[in-house]
């Protein structure tokens, strides 16, 4: 059986990430969306049905990426929405000669087809209702929840994370030995992962739920970590209160985070606050750079978007920053704010609540960041982290810029 993932049409919107990534390369609890579902079919996917120009989409660990279509009907398939979150105990339970459609409550989430039975259309796959094709198909409930926008990976991450890490800790079967010179508030688990480094002096309060460090995640004097916390492997945590937060792997953080989630090789190495935002990828914070995310007025915050402000009805939400953002030294992010992919933000001012991808700066109307200093950019930032920079990596990145802007002819 083979596991095809897709994005719906309403992931498109999932501003500022849609543009550079599927849906389903987006970290949630401790594990991205995509390892949630394979976890769930019990195996890895074989691609992800999703926008066109992410056909070049590479990262380590993903599979391919494919336009919105179905699949050779010759082979037994299981389709699964990226905006479906299987609980952590479920698991798929099907197979046979009868076609199944995956229900959570009275959503479509996905669908299980045998071999010779044709594929779900694009249509389908934009809006997954009904049965896919001419195939009938068999009610089956599954348990889980549903994201359906991209704030909401925020807003839920801290509920997930927490029951992310008592699986986790579970599995483990025991915790790890506290390090030398360090201090731990409270009884929920410590994990540890291989080759982890822990200065004297740092403080683990686990009062509020586990802490789990990956592998040779490094751990500097002067940092106060409290649980749930995920950080992810060869991460370097240089000071700072830092909790209820994923981290992902190869990031340099320090100063104050909250609530936050940072998908992974990502610089914020310097003071400042960081707080129910969402960073992506190969994203870089100048010193001091602060978001905020409470209203003066402690009102609900509304979030930028290229249609205009979209209604939310937290209390508390900070920023989302997508793949290859970099702020400058003492930049202030309002509430609600987004900013597109590659954007570069400086100036005196504060930016708008929605920053385009590739602006440079953020003027009223900025100049668009070249698409070739942006590719060079990108290239020296993915090797000063010993990535390697391929012609996949650069037709992605050059797809994605051509999206953003497609009123600049070559």
């Amino acid at each position: 059986m083979r596991l095809y993932l897709f994005d719906e049409a309403a992931t498109d919107s999932w501003h500022p990430f849609s543009l550079t990534r599927p849906a389903c390369e987006l970290l949630f609890g401790t594990v991205l969306l995509r390892e949630r579902l394979e976890r769930f079919a019990g195996r890895p996917a074989s691609a992800i049905l999703t926008r066109p120009w992410l056909a070049s989409f590479q990262e380590e660990g993903a599979p391919p990426a494919r336009h919105r279509s179905a699949p050779r009907a010759d082979e037994e398939r299981l389709f699964l929405s990226s905006t479906f979150v299987p609980s952590v105990e479920a698991r798929f339970e099907g197979r046979g000669d009868t076609p199944l459609l995956l229900m959570l409550d009275e959503l479509v989430v996905g669908c299980y087809l045998p071999a010779g039975s044709p594929g779900p259309n694009q249509q389908w796959l934009e809006a997954p209702a009904g049965n896919p094709a001419d195939v009938t198909c068999e009610r089956r409930p599954v348990d889980g929840g549903l994201v359906d926008a991209a704030w909401r990976l925020i807003s839920e991450n801290p509920g997930r994370l927490a029951a992310d890490l008592a699986r986790d800790a579970a599995s483990r079967g025991g915790v790890a030995r506290l390090p030398e010179g360090t201090w731990k508030l409270g009884s929920e688990p410590l994990m540890l992962g291989a080759e982890t480094r822990v200065e004297p002096g740092v403080v683990f309060d686990t009062r509020h739920g586990p802490i789990r460090l990956d592998d040779a995640v490094e751990v500097r004097a002067g940092c106060r970590l409290e649980g749930p916390l995920f950080v992810g492997r060869s991460t370097i945590l240089l000071g700072g209160a830092i909790g209820t937060s994923s981290i992902g792997p190869v990031c340099r953080i320090r100063g104050e985070v909250e609530e936050s989630v940072v998908l992974g090789y990502t610089n914020k190495a310097h003071d400042g606050f960081l707080g129910h935002a969402y960073l992506g990828r190969w994203v870089n914070l100048g010193a001091m750079t602060t978001n905020s995310d409470l209203k003066n007025n402690y009102g609900p915050v509304r979030l930028g978007s290229p249609q205009g402000p979209i209604e939310t009805g937290l209390t508390k939400l900070g920023c989302l920053l997508g793949d290859h953002v970099k702020t400058a030294i003492g930049t202030r992010i309002n509430t609600g704010t987004v900013v597109g992919a590659g954007a570069n933000l400086f100036g005196d001012s504060v930016p708008p609540t929605w920053v385009r991808p590739f602006s440079w700066g953020h003027a009223a109307d900025p100049p668009t960041f070249e698409r070739d200093r942006f590719l060079q950019l990108a290239e020296r930032v993915l090797e000063r982290r010993q990535v390697e920079w391929s012609e996949e990596t650069e037709a992605w990145l050059e797809a994605c810029w051509s999206a953003a802007n497609p009123a600049v002819s070559d």
